[in-house]
């Protein structure tokens, strides 16, 4: 009987429910969020929504900022508390787009 290895086997047909999106490895988190930032990230969403562009989700949004934050090479270990860590990042941001 010959065996097939896993890369040889032909890929199955989708299944019920949402199409995968993601080419690499993920885990599921939770994250606990105030009700500010999630009313500020389903604003973001609505107004991406309303100039014509494709509906982006509060997940997407917050994986583009982790990982525009990693592609920046901004180290948040020097930071010893969360507000240390937003006081430094708004004043980064600020400084690109002015008021």
């Amino acid at each position: 009987m010959e065996r097939r290895s896993k890369a040889n086997v032909p890929a199955k047909s989708p299944g019920p429910g949402r199409p995968r999106v993601h080419s690499e490895k993920w885990a599921k988190v939770s994250v606990v969020l105030f009700e500010r930032q999630i009313h500020h990230l389903d604003r973001v969403s609505r107004k991406a929504r309303r100039n014509g562009y494709k509906s982006i989700t509060r997940a997407c949004l917050i994986r583009g900022l982790i990982d525009g934050m990693i592609k920046s090479g901004l180290d948040l270990s020097t930071h010893p508390s969360e507000l240390q860590v937003i006081e430094d990042v708004a004043a980064r941001l600020r400084t690109l787009r002015p008021l």
